[in-house]
């Protein structure tokens, strides 16, 4: 671990920074810090800039209340920029949006582009917009009752599948139950980030049970 006074601030004093989201590594924002706000940072264990336009310190959530709680910071190899590695409390944009980064400059289409947020977000905006002839507006016009009628009956075609030892069938089942357990999540306002922090939870959980089982 190096001393911070090994970093290499430029001639304004500043270093910048790369945010990125614990659980889904997804990059957040990006923001500046001199040696102050790095040492507020570290200090106080959430985020704490320099804004260029207003030369002034901020705290990331003094005014949203959308905090940003630091895991880690590095340096890249010729320490003059950090990344540092957060748990945040709501969305990282001023805009309201998880990220800052949402607008494409290029994409490379041969390459699919998946993750869970993305589907998420998709579902969040089937629920808002309610396009006609989507499978996931007619469960949301349905509402909960639907919704969970329909986790029930994949959680059980998942059992019959798990059962039968078809590994290529429980895939297929398992993926139509994470679909429709996401549009429950979305229905209910239960984001992708906190079922990743009640696993962190657990997580933290079964590792003192193994150390107690080891004594």
């Amino acid at each position: 671990m190096i001393n911070a006074d090994e970093l290499k601030f430029d001639a304004n004093g500043l270093i910048p920074a790369v945010v990125t989201d614990y659980y889904t590594k997804k990059v957040l924002t990006v923001a500046y810090m001199n040696r102050e706000s790095l040492e507020i940072s570290i200090k106080e264990g959430k985020t704490c800039f320099f804004s260029r336009s207003r030369q002034k310190l901020w705290r990331k959530g003094e005014t949203s209340g959308n905090f940003q709680h630091i895991v880690s910071i590095k340096c890249d190899c010729d320490k003059d920029a950090l990344t540092i590695e957060v748990i945040k409390d709501g969305p990282a944009c001023h805009l309201g949006t998880d990220s800052c980064f949402n607008e494409f400059v290029y994409a490379n289409d041969s390459v699919p582009q998946f993750s869970v947020d993305g589907l998420y977000e998709l579902l969040e905006g089937r629920m808002r917009d309610k396009p006609q002839n989507s499978y996931t507006t007619y469960l949301f016009e349905q509402g909960i009752d639907k919704i969970l009628k329909k986790v029930g009956e994949e959680c059980t075609e998942v059992i019959v599948a798990g059962k039968g030892g078809d590994k290529a069938e429980t895939v297929f089942e398992i993926s139509d139950l994470c679909y429709h357990v996401l549009v429950l999540m979305v229905q209910m306002g239960i984001k992708p980030s906190d079922v990743m922090d009640e696993l962190a939870k657990r997580h933290i959980i079964d590792h003192k049970v193994k150390q107690q089982k080891m004594k």
